[in-house]
C-alpha cells in the first residue's frame, strides 16, 4: 500500500476517530458491530487489520474482546494506543505496517479478524488477493472475518450530496456502474478503489473464504444525509436512534445491501476448502 495513502491517514488521524461518531456514520459503525456480535465469539481474539485510530478496537475491548491492531498509518496506531491506554484496557499488540505484510505472521495466530479499510486502497487485484489469503492463513479454523469494500453502486448515491461534480457524462456514471474503479489521489479522497459486490463477493471466493452473509453498512439510510441531519437536529433523539438501530439490525436485508456506500463481507475460514481444491 502506497506512501500516499499512509499520508492521508496520518494527516486525517483523528479526523478518522471522530468520523464514526456523526449522525451519518455512526450506521455504518453500528452495522459492523451488530454484525461482529452476531457472528463472532464472545472473549475471542480479533486481528483489526486496518484499525486506523482505534474506533472499533476500543468498543471491543469493552466487550471483552481481545484486540491486535495493525494499520499502515504510525500516527493511528500511536493514538489508538494512547485511547485504549487511557480507557484503562491493553490491546495485545499494536502493527504499525501495511496489510500487504501480513505474511509476516504465523498460521493460526487469530480467533477472528476484521478488514475494514484495506480493501478501498488497493488498486491491484493480485495484492486484494494476497491480503485476503494471508488474513485466512493467520485465522484459525472456522474463524469469522468482516471485509469491507467501497461499493460503486453506493458511490453514485452518495455523490449528489457529496461530490456531484464528478459525475458530468455517461462515462462516470458508467464506470462505477460497472465496478472495479481505481481512482487516483487527484480522482479521490486518496488512492482508492471502488467496486460492486458481486465482483467483490467473486474475488473473496477466490481467495478460499466462505461468505456467510453481506451487508449494506447504511442499510435503508444510504444516501439521507440531509434528512437524518434533520432528525438528529431536529426532533426528539428517540426517534433518531430508532431509526439508526433498526438500520443497522437490518443491514442483511435483501433489499438494500446492494446499494449503500460500504458492503460487509462476513465470511468463515475453511482450512479445508483449499486441500479440497487440491484433489
Amino acid at each position: 500500500m502506497s506512501e500516499i495513502v499512509k499520508k492521508y491517514y496520518n494527516d486525517i488521524s483523528v479526523h478518522e476517530l471522530n468520523r464514526l461518531n456523526n449522525h451519518y456514520s455512526i450506521i455504518e459503525y453500528k452495522s459492523t458491530m451488530y454484525l461482529i456480535d452476531k457472528y463472532m465469539k464472545k472473549n475471542t481474539h480479533i486481528f483489526d487489520i486496518g484499525s486506523g485510530p482505534g474506533r472499533y478496537s476500543v468498543d471491543l475491548l469493552k466487550k471483552q474482546y481481545k484486540i491486535s491492531l495493525l494499520d499502515i498509518s504510525d500516527k493511528s496506531i500511536d493514538l489508538a494506543k494512547q485511547i485504549i491506554e487511557k480507557e484503562n484496557y491493553k490491546a495485545e499488540n499494536y502493527y504499525a505496517m501495511s496489510a500487504l505484510e501480513l505474511d509476516k505472521f504465523e498460521d493460526d495466530t487469530f480467533d477472528n479478524a476484521l478488514i475494514l479499510g484495506p480493501m478501498y486502497h488497493l488498486h491491484s487485484k493480485l495484492d486484494r488477493l494476497e491480503v485476503l489469503k494471508n488474513a485466512k492463513r493467520i485465522v484459525k479454523k472456522d474463524g469469522i472475518i468482516i471485509i469491507s469494500y467501497i461499493n460503486s453502486y453506493g458511490i453514485i448515491r452518495s455523490s449528489l450530496f457529496e461530490f456531484p461534480e464528478a459525475y458530468t457524462d455517461d462515462k462516470s456514471f458508467n464506470q462505477s456502474l460497472k465496478g472495479d474503479l481505481q481512482l487516483s489521489s487527484e480522482e479521490s479522497f486518496t488512492e482508492a478503489y471502488f467496486t460492486k459486490p458481486l465482483l467483490a463477493g467473486k474475488e473473496i471466493e477466490e481467495a478460499g473464504l466462505k461468505i456467510l452473509s453481506y451487508a449494506g453498512a447504511e442499510s435503508f439510510l444510504s444516501g439521507l444525509h440531509l434528512e437524518l441531519k434533520r432528525l438528529y437536529d431536529e426532533e426528539d433523539q428517540t426517534i433518531y436512534n430508532n431509526y439508526i438501530r433498526i438500520a443497522s439490525e437490518n443491514c442483511e436485508m435483501e433489499h438494500y445491501k446492494d446499494t449503500t456506500e460500504h458492503t460487509l463481507f462476513v465470511c468463515k475460514v475453511c482450512k479445508w476448502c483449499v486441500k479440497l481444491l487440491l484433489i
